[in-house]
């Protein structure tokens, strides 16, 4: 039947850019009115005084400079601290979802790398971290807007959504339930952000990435990566949480209770779950007997710079330069199961045959997806 590609990647970016200097001037305004409404309160003790943000702050703990944001203007407004709507957004809800329009736009791009039309995929995913709407699915409808046969569902896996995807896909192709396979991974993430948190109100940003899967001996691609061999790993931790969902419809009153947005313990979650990561990377090298010379680049999860540099340290022995292990979260901030993706999108071109690469992804929940990439 033949091995399995990559046969084509694209990457859909928001309109709206935000720095890090807009939300810090947004916060700061906010945490200086919220201190003086609480004054009485925290003079008694009865409340924690906010902290002032800044752009140092930021790019130090995060790396993270800017982001894209879906809508841009509602999370640096101190009367609101929330995104907007976007313009994107059907008035009825039941319409197609600005998520779905980011997955169709990213789509496009992944087909044509591919060489292929929409009508020649016969199997949808869209998997993501959170969703715009529970139903109708998703994906169903991507399918219909691209003209698809065959099968569509929603998945997700937190940030290894696109990797998680990826692999269900390569298992469909091989054992032949479906011929050619899309994975779009459509993170709408700013939505979830408690914009009046201090340590988080930076993290998000919105971004989608498609990914075409087809089988090595059926493509006509010129960009095609073949998955030479992969391992997933999940561990359960409440250490990274969104936890919105349907008991909110029940409590209605708790639907703005910045408790249900994204929380995270980060030193934690790098404490505990990089050293599974490495273990899983140094055990997926033994068993295939690599070495990590073997590998022309490294495209990792964009979570946090400082995350990426100790992995990467940790595996490589030494400080990883942009060519080895890019950096994209700079720019785009952390995009959940979009980034290590965005990241293989950006910094692939410069493969030539033969040359080897390795894709991995880690985060909430906790999981871990790691593939070894070989370009044809």
């Amino acid at each position: 039947m033949g091995g399995v590609v990559i046969s084509g990647t694209g990457v859909f970016t928001p309109p709206n850019v935000v720095s890090n200097e807009q939300l810090v001037e947004s916060y700061n305004a906010y945490a200086e009115n919220w201190n003086a409404d609480n004054a009485e309160a925290i003079a008694s003790g009865d409340a924690v005084e906010k902290q002032p943000s800044s752009v140092p702050f930021i790019e130090k703990a995060s790396g993270i400079k800017s982001r894209y944001m879906m809508e841009g203007k509602g999370a640096i407004d101190v009367s609101r601290m929330h995104p907007n709507l976007s313009e994107q957004a059907p008035e009825n809800p039941v319409d197609t979802p600005a998520q779905v329009k980011m997955a169709f736009a990213a789509a496009e791009k992944a087909l044509k790398e591919a060489k292929l039309k929409g009508e020649e995929i016969d199997m949808v995913i869209i998997s993501a971290s959170v969703w715009e709407r529970f139903l109708p699915s998703m994906a169903c409808e991507l399918q219909s807007m691209i003209g698809a046969k065959g099968f569509a569902f929603d998945m997700g896996m937190a940030c290894s959504s696109a990797t998680f995807g990826i692999s269900t896909a390569c298992d469909a192709l091989q054992s032949g339930m479906a011929n050619k396979a899309l994975v779009v991974t459509a993170e709408y993430l700013t939505p979830v952000m408690d914009y009046e948190d201090r340590d988080s109100h930076f993290i998000f940003g919105d971004c989608a990435v498609a990914i075409v899967l087809e089988r090595e001996t059926e493509t006509k691609s010129e960009t095609a990566f073949r998955i030479n061999d992969r391992k997933l790993f999940t561990e359960y931790s409440p250490n990274i949480q969104v936890t919105f969902g349907t008991r909110n419809l029940l409590v209605p009153e708790d639907i703005s209770d910045p408790k249900y947005r994204f929380k995270q313990n980060g030193r934690v979650v790098f404490r505990e779950l990089l050293p599974k990561v490495i273990d899983l990377v140094n055990g997926y090298l033994e068993k295939n007997e690599r070495t990590v010379e073997d590998y022309k680049r490294f495209w990792l999860h964009q979570a946090n710079i400082n995350m990426n540099i100790f992995a990467t340290k940790k595996l490589l022995g030494k400080e990883p330069s942009q060519d080895e292990a890019p950096i994209i979260l700079d720019e785009y901030a952390n995009t959940a199961g979009a980034g290590c993706m965005i990241a293989f999108d950006k910094y692939k071109s410069d493969f030539k045959t033969g040359d080897l690469g390795l894709i991995c992804s880690f985060g909430a929940s906790y999981s871990i997806g790691c593939f070894e990439v070989e370009r044809l």
